[in-house]
């Protein structure tokens, strides 16, 4: 029997792990590095991952849209039902540095909501996937958020928000853990390696798309800063703040995060 997007989901392994591949070739031999307009690093890894699958899946799928951060936003994704929403390399800082945070996170979003998603890092070689309805897997095993209520909650949250003091009036039995790629730290609650995130910063749909869909899939929740779900495939591709977590925790973590927030 094949299950709706299994066809999608089974083009986009090869691909995927091709990506990364060509990410760890580039690590080796080496790589140029540019500064955006906004002054964030683009290195050839992240335009290589780009070029590659948007070149691959477009051949295939040649009527849907593509929305990456590597690249202008073409408007004509708003008139496509299905959109391919990619991030090449999300922690490409990291990447940079050679500390294995940074992942390929690509998700075919589908009226507005993710159906297929990857996430794939490369350095550690853990392949995260999921179709909706049909769970979430990491190398092909099912995952699952944490289910357990453990005395301390350990949080994966952005670095430099760590480093500035910003959780430092968290509730006692929270644990607060640097991650670098957001896309890798969703990954890491779906498959149950932390409980949960609050990330301030203001994040982009192709950060987000791909491990929502897996959060989700793994018996999790995703929300904005306000409690409410993510939509994809939006003109303008933003989101202000985000928080993923296991269920019972997410009003706990919605409060925490208003606090945060109002500072």
């Amino acid at each position: 029997m094949i299950f709706p997007y299994q066809h999608e989901l089974e083009t986009l392994k090869p691909l995927v792990r091709e990506a990364g591949n060509r990410v760890l070739e580039l690590s080796r031999t080496g790589f140029h590095v540019h500064r955006k307009s906004d002054r964030s690093p683009v290195t050839t890894a992240d335009l290589e991952v780009n070029r590659y699958l948007k070149e691959q899946l477009l051949q295939i799928y040649p009527d849907d849209g593509w929305l990456s951060e590597e690249e202008p936003d073409d408007h004509t994704r708003l008139t496509k039902s299905r959109v391919w929403i990619v991030d090449p390399l999300d922690g490409t800082k990291y990447f940079i540095a050679g500390v294995p945070q940074f992942a390929i996170s690509i998700a075919l979003v589908e009226n507005a909501e993710p159906v297929v998603a990857v996430i794939f890092n490369p350095a550690t070689n853990e392949f995260f996937s999921a179709v909706q309805r049909q769970g979430a897997f990491l190398d092909g095993s099912p995952v699952h958020v944490r289910t357990e209520t453990p005395h301390s909650i350990t949080l994966l949250v952005n670095p430099p928000a760590l480093h500035r003091g910003l959780f430092r009036n968290m509730d006692s039995a929270v644990t607060c853990q640097p991650m670098g790629s957001i896309a890798y730290t969703l990954a890491l609650i779906a498959s149950g390696r932390a409980d949960g995130t609050i990330n301030v910063a203001r994040q982009n749909e192709w950060d987000l798309a791909a491990g929502t869909l897996l959060v989700h899939e793994a018996g999790g929740q995703v929300m904005d800063r306000y409690g409410h779900p993510l939509r994809f495939n939006q003109r303008t591709p933003f989101v202000r703040g985000v928080i993923a977590t296991r269920p019972d925790l997410a009003s706990r973590l919605l409060d925490l995060a208003k606090r945060l927030f109002s500072k």
